[in-house]
């Protein structure tokens, strides 16, 4: 099974839907609005300056905000459609963003550089079988006291059906998930249908990853809340804030970290 020909079909059919929807909102991003959330802002601090890689950037709306606030940013993609959409948007918004079509697995072959940040977010460890070349490849591309800042949906919520109903998958990485995907998380209605391979990955296996490959964990936070309206039976709470309505405040659907190279 060749997951990465499967899901990046998925995707290239999934950057045409995203890049026209009102979830990713282009002509507000270009007009000046940032993409990122509080949640990872805080947690990168004052970037100007500083050399970021974004892993697993889609179409480039959070590397471009980087890049707005001063850093010099790569984003990198296995979708090639979304990487020309990422330098179609970075050449509009007139950032020097770069954008590199790239396996996250085999990025060492084709990037030499060494970066102050690693930067990756939301929805990305999933599509990825193996946390501890996942996590190698972090450490390659940091340099010596970087920091690697993610931030990524917590693991309980993908034990749950699409509708929250009952347990259905494995807390722990146990084998692949093959799925047929119709619609998409940015509206359900688009016209995106294909096959989906994807990866349950605890907290547990995510720390010891990073701690096997000359990682330190500096800050760690759970959150009772997601910054996207994202999944079925989601209401608003404050703004900019969304909770699963039948869980309320119960349950963690977003966890954060910071990890220094040693």
């Amino acid at each position: 099974m060749d997951y990465l020909k499967i899901n990046k079909a998925l995707w290239n059919q999934r950057t045409a839907a995203h890049v026209i929807s009102g979830f990713y909102d282009v002509p507000a991003f270009l007009a000046g609005k940032s993409s990122l959330n509080p949640i990872e802002l805080e947690l990168l601090g004052d970037i100007n300056g500083k050399s970021i890689l974004h892993l697993q950037c889609h179409f480039g709306q959070d590397s471009i905000s980087l890049s707005r606030m001063g850093a010099n940013v790569t984003g990198v993609d296995f979708s090639n459609e979304a990487i020309k959409k990422a330098r179609e948007l970075a050449e509009k918004a007139q950032t020097n963003t770069t954008f590199i079509e790239s396996d996250i697995y085999r990025l060492p072959e084709n990037l030499t550089e060494s970066f102050d940040i690693i930067y990756t977010s939301y929805g990305v460890i999933g599509w990825l079988p193996d946390l501890d070349r996942w996590a190698k490849v972090i450490s390659h591309f940091l340099k010596p006291n970087g920091k690697l800042v993610f931030a990524e949906f917590h693991p309980l919520i993908w034990m749950f059906d699409d509708s929250f109903e009952h347990i259905s998958y494995s807390y722990f990485n146990r084998k692949e998930i093959i799925e047929i995907e119709e619609g998409s998380y940015t509206d359900q209605s688009e016209t995106v249908k294909g096959q989906s391979v994807t990866w349950n990955h605890s907290l547990a296996e995510v720390f010891s990853s990073l701690k096997a490959n000359n990682m330190t964990i500096d800050q760690l936070a759970e959150y009772d809340h997601s910054p996207y309206n994202c999944l079925k039976g989601m209401v608003e709470f404050e703004p900019g804030k969304w909770r699963i309505a039948k869980f309320g405040d119960k349950i963690p659907l977003v966890y954060a970290l910071t990890a220094l190279r040693k």
